[in-house]
């Protein structure tokens, strides 16, 4: 049982009821796409005006992601480990070749 909404966003009186219910609005309708905040904010007809509260809406998404799938699982095999997928991810990102220059082209 939840006891009491927690305001995420002062600037636009979002709470974190709100961001998870537009999350799942989304999830429904593509349970693969991938959330991001700039789509919770549409979702909310608002905009991120100091975005300091963007680090926590990220949280709520990875939160409220994991939480739908393992909920819509059937065996302990289908889950997955939404944060090691994403550190896979940022791994392969990182590293790798930029604006499609070649590994020894320096600007200045």
């Amino acid at each position: 049982m939840r006891l009491a909404d927690m305001l995420v966003c002062q600037c636009n009186m979002i709470s974190d009821r709100d961001i998870e219910e537009i999350i799942l609005e989304y999830l429904r309708a593509d349970p693969w796409q991938l959330v991001v905040p700039a789509m919770v904010y549409r979702g909310l007809e608002r905009k991120a005006k100091c975005s300091g509260c963007v680090p926590n809406v990220v949280d709520i998404i990875v939160r409220t992601t994991e939480n739908y799938h393992m909920q819509q699982a059937r065996t302990p095999a289908d889950l997955i480990d939404v944060r090691e997928h994403l550190a896979a991810l940022k791994r392969n990102r990182i590293g790798g070749r930029r604006e499609r220059r070649s590994t020894n082209h320096r600007a200045a």
